[in-house]
């Protein structure tokens, strides 16, 4: 049964004329005609009785009306749908992303694509760098949003954003005192307070180390903690040092409960991961494309 056969059965029943279903529809009275006698001939029942010149609904033509008129509202219904999902009215995306990028740079982005379009649902998951990737791999995201590096050969890269990293401590730490540090006295000279494995901020602050001639292995770990305001806490309460993103440090920063040491950290960048081999949905590729117009001045903290 086609969706044609449906659209001629209804107009037919609904005028119980062929003639002037003919002409609602768009087709001729044969083309009509044939068409019935197919569907009563293929599923071997009878629609219609033919009276004279006139032909009426029989007692299966008058149950099978009900369902071929929900059956076609419901393909229209599904028409409808595609057409807003292409035209952005409808819609959902689901988003992955690390911790500091979705705390800080990622909501006003957000908040901007949804006054564009308002009928998209947008549906965020905040994990590491290392998860974030992994959704995106296994199709578990639409587009994931890191800080850091990854390297998967499955996933596009694409930049978003700067990011400052610091090294932060208490104000009566010993390396708040403005004296530039080397690598080895960040190893010798002071507890860590680090964020867990897969973090994109520790992998950076460990890549440095080793481009710098450290072992990161060596940092004394005081704790470990999975979030960017667990960190900053346990730093404010102990002598301990950090390295966070500076937009996650800002408040800490103006209010005086933490200090930035004078140690250089490279900045890093926020990227928007896609499957390469997955095509995006509009929705989505509009908000990776919104989320590249972010104007540079916007990304510092």
């Amino acid at each position: 049964m086609t969706f044609e056969q449906l659209s001629i059965f209804v107009a037919v029943a609904e005028r119980e004329h062929l003639t002037r279903a003919a002409a609602a529809i768009g087709l001729t009275p044969s083309a009509v005609s044939a068409a019935i006698r197919n569907l009563e001939a293929y599923y071997r029942v009878a629609l219609f009785h033919r009276v004279g010149r006139r032909i009426e609904l029989t007692a299966e033509g008058r149950l099978f009306l009900d369902e071929a008129r929900a059956t076609l509202a419901r393909a229209r219904a599904a028409e409808l749908m595609l057409s807003e999902l292409g035209g952005l009215s409808r819609g959902r995306i689901g988003i992955h992303a690390s911790q500091t990028v979705a705390s800080y740079w990622l909501p006003p982005v957000l908040m901007r694509f949804h006054a564009n379009y308002p009928g998209i649902e947008l549906a965020l998951t905040i994990g590491n760098t290392r998860s974030v990737a992994q959704a995106v791999s296994q199709g578990e995201a639409d587009v994931g949003f890191i800080e850091g590096v990854i390297n998967d050969p499955a996933l596009a890269v694409a930049k978003v954003a700067d990011d400052a990293l610091l090294v932060v401590t208490a104000a009566d730490h010993p390396f708040a005192d403005g004296r530039p540090l080397s690598p080895r006295q960040l190893i010798e000279e002071s507890g860590w307070v680090m964020r867990e494995e897969g973090s994109g901020t520790r992998s950076t602050f460990e890549e440095t180390l080793r481009r710098l001639g450290e072992d990161p292995a060596r940092l004394r770990t005081v704790l470990t903690l999975p979030s960017n305001e667990a960190v900053l806490s346990a730093v404010v309460a102990g002598r301990c040092a950090a390295v966070v993103s500076g937009m996650a440090a800002a408040g800490r920063l103006h209010d005086g409960d933490v200090v930035a040491a004078n140690f250089a950290l490279p900045a890093r960048q926020f990227s928007i991961l896609r499957h390469k081999e997955r095509r995006p949905s509009q929705a989505a590729s509009m908000l990776e494309k919104m989320s590249r117009e972010v104007l540079p001045g916007k990304n510092e903290p």
